[in-house]
């Protein structure tokens, strides 16, 4: 039995997204936008068009997914970004941290700032950016960091919004993904 997938259509670009078992009668559409060049480039046009109007100074992602997004933003926008990692390194120095839980993994998760990314934060215009926003998790995760970092959040933006979509109106999205429950 071939995998059950949904479409979805972002910026003109189709792709269908394998349904995947996230817990006993859980489903949510897949996407995974790495090695996705076109998908991506399109996703970036169309939000850079939607975030002009927010005067962002730094675009900040968590790793790992929505790092294409926020790097092919950085580039048309003429925008610094940052990625906020999973894992502490040695060189990443005093890091400021906060912990997420990962709808696909079930697991807790750490978001880690690199010190040297502190001061091109701080009291920055950010925008947080994501690939697929869905519990929130991450995007809570990434506005504690850029709390404790002083950093101004000016606008939450992804390629999709999944779930109650009443929860996401304060997010900019180029779409929204349903949750198949049994």
């Amino acid at each position: 039995m071939p995998d059950e997938t949904y479409r979805v259509s972002v910026a003109g670009v189709e792709r269908d997204l394998r349904l995947f078992e996230i817990k006993p009668g859980v489903r949510i559409a897949i996407l995974n936008i790495l090695g996705d060049t076109e998908l991506v480039e399109a996703a970036t046009k169309e939000l850079a068009v939607k975030l002009q109007s927010y005067q962002i100074d730094v675009i900040v992602t968590a790793e790992a997914k929505s790092i294409p997004l926020a790097h092919c933003l950085s580039s048309l926008m003429k925008l610094p970004y940052i990625v906020l990692r999973k894992s502490h390194k040695p060189y990443m120095g005093d890091s400021l941290r906060s912990e997420t839980l990962s709808i696909t993994t079930g697991a807790t998760q750490t978001l880690f700032l690199d010190e040297k990314d502190r001061e091109l934060v701080k009291d920055k215009r950010v925008a947080l950016i994501d690939d697929v926003i869905s519990t929130g998790s991450t995007l809570q995760g990434m506005r504690l960091i850029m709390g404790k970092a002083e950093a101004d959040i000016v606008v939450e933006a992804a390629i999709f919004t999944e779930g109650d979509r009443a929860k996401w109106t304060n997010v900019v999205a180029l779409g929204h993904l349903p949750v198949w429950v049994d």
